[in-house]
């Protein structure tokens, strides 16, 4: 089962959406050694950027509801915020709410959730971010997480990074190699479109994710310029935001950026758009 195509579709999303892939990649996260025929049920949030998380696949595997998060960009401190918020979000998607509120326990499948991060910033290999670390301190409370936790394991795949997980995945690895090799030829000074076809032909002679990459050079192009422009728009954005004294800006204005620089709107008369967004 794959995912939908839509506006969220990212070369990450296009690539994992697939059950085959996705297994590989898994099992090279978890340490698992699921085979082809697990049953596996994706249940990614459709048609609604949700809280910024962008390149994201959520799906249930051996009991486990799982979403995949790949940033391109900074980490943010509020990660463990949208995520609680996405994971409600899932549960309601895969329960019957009505459930709720019967006397018998309903078995949850427990949440696991995993963020790679491919910024261009420096990050360590392996984090955890923990929604406790944003709850206001009380004196004299013992417990600093309260009656809620949530954690998030944030991966750097980067090249040069957690080397032993990436190689046992061959698609997690390509697609390692493809995004550098786009971003090595943006910092030589390449457009973008040159940048990305300079790196299907690098991937072409070296058998990388292939042949998704020769079939689909155009879609990918496409993906990847919305994938980058949105990026390079929410930093502005959040640096605009810091000098005005806000710290993060409207969840609302970043979904209605996605969508608007996916519709082909330039850059600067989105961000006009939603800088009056909500006035």
């Amino acid at each position: 089962m794959g995912v939908n195509r839509n506006y969220k579709d990212t070369v990450f999303t296009r690539l994992f959406g697939e059950t085959a892939a996705l297994l590989e990649l898994y099992n090279a996260l978890s340490g698992g050694n699921y085979g082809v025929n697990t049953a596996v049920e994706i249940n990614t949030l459709e048609d609604v950027l949700f809280m910024d998380l962008m390149n994201d696949i959520s799906f249930v595997i051996d009991n486990k509801v799982v979403v995949l998060v790949e940033h391109q960009s900074i980490i943010s401190d509020n990660l463990p915020l949208r995520l609680l918020l996405y994971i409600a979000r899932i549960y309601e998607k895969i329960i019957d709410k009505r459930a709720a509120y019967r006397q018998k326990l309903i078995r949850l499948p427990m949440p696991e959730l995993v963020i790679l991060y491919n910024g261009k910033r420096e990050f360590p290999d392996d984090v955890e971010l923990k929604l406790s670390d944003a709850f206001i301190d009380i004196p004299d409370h013992t417990e600093k997480y309260g009656s809620l936790e949530l954690t998030a394991r944030v991966l750097n795949i980067n090249i040069g990074h957690n080397e032993e997980i990436i190689r046992k995945s061959a698609t997690l690895s390509g697609y390692v190699a493809f995004t550098h090799e786009v971003r090595e030829g943006m910092d030589r000074g390449l457009e973008l479109s040159e940048a990305v076809t300079e790196a299907v032909k690098y991937c072409e002679e070296h058998h990388i994710l292939q042949p998704f990459l020769s079939n689909n050079a155009s879609e990918v192009l496409n993906m990847l310029t919305t994938e980058f422009r949105m990026e390079d728009a929410i930093a502005v954005w959040k640096e605009e935001g810091r000098e005005e004294g806000r710290v993060e800006g409207r969840v609302e204005g970043a979904e209605m950026l996605a969508k608007l620089l996916h519709e082909g709107m330039p850059l600067a008369i989105a961000l006009d758009k939603i800088r009056n967004f909500g006035q």
